[in-house]
């Protein structure tokens, strides 16, 4: 059962991974590879971006977080060797080092009224703002919510970390199903090189930077975003008690019977049954109508908390 994310919790994120980008070229190599601009990133903040391929398809999603000798990316586990092996192809002559450190890093999802007393209490006084970002040590905390908060490090110093919030275990899909409501979509291996970044509304949640110049696939992006070509959009929705859904698997519209005219980007239980969100025609997401199977139960779309 999903805990409520008011209720002050703790939980380990081992569905999600991460790559260290080192060096001194570390800032312009990934600002000339990712959707976003890193090469303004200020010291106190991340940023969410993405990893595209040629034909403007995410690779990966990522939050990027700088630190003092680089940068971690924060991204889904499954993803993360082959990313890192496939980045560090780009590098070439510049004076950077990308690793898969997952290994490393111990992730932790804390969150709850009261959680940015509590963390400010261990030193990590977190700023104001959507992705403010501070460090104690080699520990990081981002703000991913008003009261939810990434928090990773050294596995030594996160867990000490943690022992010292003394918070009650969470779940990881109290974590997954926040930032399905929050419309924040996570692109893992089933879902790899599926969708254009704005089919699952980067844009809308400051995941593209389309003045920032040339990226893996930003012609793409951009001739997507000013010539209206775009004919599917990101939904969430919930789907009742029974019914399965997971990364990739099609789904239904009453619009186009017997064919698949969706795609699930990432669910989380919710309520007695789950929440989802999905990528699917934009006729389709006008309408409201979708099913798991052609003939399951219909699930109820629901609103995001920005507009598309």
């Amino acid at each position: 059962m999903v805990q409520a994310t008011t209720r002050p919790a703790c939980a380990p994120l081992t569905g999600f991974g991460a790559l260290a980008v080192r060096g001194p070229d570390a800032r312009a190599f990934l600002h000339a590879q990712l959707t976003n601009d890193v090469e303004h990133l200020p010291a106190d903040r991340a940023r969410r971006a993405g990893w595209c391929s040629a034909k403007g398809r995410l690779l990966a999603s990522f939050v990027v977080i700088p630190g003092a000798d680089g940068y971690l990316l924060h991204l889904a586990r499954d993803l993360a060797p082959a990313v890192a092996k496939r980045l560090a192809m780009f590098v070439l002559r510049s004076k950077v080092a990308v690793a898969d450190v997952s290994g490393e890093v111990r992730q932790l999802g804390v969150w709850g009224a009261g959680m940015q007393e509590r963390l400010a209490a261990c030193g990590l006084a977190v700023p104001a703002g959507d992705l403010a970002l501070v460090r104690a040590g080699e520990v990081a905390a981002v703000r991913m919510g008003d009261e939810r908060f990434l928090v990773l490090g050294p596995t030594a110093q996160t867990t000490e970390l943690q022992r010292r919030l003394d918070l009650p275990a969470g779940e990881e899909s109290s974590w997954t199903l926040a930032e399905i409501r929050a419309g924040r979509p996570l692109i893992v291996q089933a879902t790899q090189d599926l969708f254009v970044p704005q089919m699952v509304n980067l844009e809308a949640i400051d995941g593209i930077d389309f003045k920032k110049g040339c990226y893996p696939g930003q012609e793409i992006v951009a001739r997507t975003q000013y010539r209206g070509q775009l004919k599917r959009r990101m939904v969430r929705a919930r789907a009742p008690a029974g019914v399965k859904l997971s990364p990739a698997q099609d789904l239904y519209s009453d619009e186009f019977p017997g064919q698949a005219s969706g795609t699930v980007v990432s669910a989380a239980p919710a309520d007695g049954g789950s929440e989802l969100l999905a990528v699917v025609p934009i006729a389709s997401a006008e309408v409201r109508r979708l099913r798991a199977t052609p003939d399951g139960p219909p699930l109820e779309v629901l609103d995001l908390p920005y507009s598309p």
